[in-house]
């Protein structure tokens, strides 16, 4: 299968993303093409990542190289870990042409983009996502951000990164369970843009989660296209890019729930989401039951114990609620929404009041 490159155009730059196997051999290539001014790299490696992997970046890389190892997690995601990177540029020296390098999954990227974006007003910064769910999700868009003990992302910034390099040689190091957290993303991108690609998605599954080709390199592929074409007219997420939320708000608020543990990962709360979601949908008249039945049914071949009743019961709706008020997309006291009309067209900016959204969730507990 051959590599390929989708150009991201951004308010105020222009990046690639590079997708394909055996990038990482020929980065010292890239960088002198796409970098040439940094003479320093900082690479923040997530500590999951094969260490090999990050010796043979060292390698290709004819510059000074300084390592960094951080313990991926939703808990470490914080503005402590930031100033810890923060000691390490200003220890070395950094300046503006100098590069930081996230290698790992979302937190790694998240908390890599916004020090790389804080440092003297402006780093360069690469993101080469090991991940599934990083490479088609959070590396593509230039959001950046830090969880506080009040939710998720809440502080965080809109910081395009200059390089993305998406390989897919990385996958094949996760388990099962990563692999399905990044495809819950796919997923979410065909609900939100393309029926064509939702069908494929449903009629080839086992394969793109046992990371066959050329099914795995069109599925990240097309996900990343759709997720530019939404970035590029929406950048700061004023309007269309609130549907990339699609699922998030209660897929955010079961994390949180969970504080952020390995019981419930991204992936499999986002799922969760998109299911609340689509059951919400239907409730309120803009989902037939057709669609919502694929949805679901997609779901549940995926992994048949991912019943929102299976995670949470009625004790845990004040809890709930509580974290779905802080979503950073709520403007008054009532929750904002995506919700889907059907497969390949969703609708943002749906407010709905506490009551109902209660009564929701409560019905979830028997119904699904």
């Amino acid at each position: 299968m051959k590599n390929n490159k989708i150009i991201i155009s951004a308010a105020n730059s222009k990046y690639e993303i590079l997708i394909g196997s055996n990038l990482i051999n020929k980065l010292d290539k890239i960088l002198k093409s796409k970098l040439p001014k940094s003479e320093k790299y900082l690479i923040v490696f997530d500590s999951k990542v094969p260490f090999k992997m990050i010796k043979k970046l060292k390698q290709k890389i004819k510059k000074k190289v300084i390592l960094y190892k951080f313990s991926s997690s939703e808990k470490n995601k914080d503005q402590h870990n930031v100033n810890k990177l923060l000691t390490v540029m200003q220890k070395y020296n950094f300046n503006r042409n100098d590069s930081l390098i996230a290698v790992g999954g979302g937190v790694v990227g998240d908390v890599s983009g916004f020090t790389a974006s804080i440092f003297k007003r402006g780093l360069k910064f690469i993101n080469i996502p090991t991940t599934l769910l990083a490479q088609v999700d959070s590396s593509i868009g230039g959001k950046t951000g830090v969880n506080t003990s009040f939710g998720k992302n809440l502080i965080g910034s809109f910081y395009q990164p200059n390089l993305v390099i998406a390989d897919i040689d990385f996958l094949k190091s996760l388990p099962k369970r990563e692999i399905i957290c990044g495809y819950a993303e796919i997923f979410k991108h065909s609900i939100i843009s393309d029926k064509k690609f939702f069908n494929f998605l449903l009629k080839n599954f086992d394969k793109i989660i046992k990371l066959k080709q050329p099914f795995i390199n069109k599925a990240i592929y097309k996900s990343c296209l759709i997720k530019k074409r939404i970035v590029e007219k929406d950048e700061k997420e004023k309007n269309l890019r609130k549907t990339l939320n699609l699922g998030h708000t209660f897929a955010h608020s079961y994390e949180a729930s969970y504080k952020y543990s390995k019981k419930l990962n991204h992936g499999e709360a986002v799922l969760l989401g998109i299911n609340s979601a689509s059951e919400f949908s239907l409730k309120e008249k803009f989902l037939n039951l057709r669609e919502h039945n694929l949805i679901k049914e997609h779901i549940y071949t995926i992994d048949k114990s991912l019943h929102v009743k299976n995670y949470f019961g009625k004790k845990d709706v004040g809890k709930l609620l509580e974290f779905m008020k802080n979503d950073k997309k709520n403007n008054s006291n009532k929750i904002n929404l995506i919700l889907i009309k059907k497969i390949g067209n969703v609708t943002y900016n749906n407010f709905f009041d506490l009551n109902k959204i209660s009564k929701f969730i409560r019905l979830q507990f028997y119904n699904m």
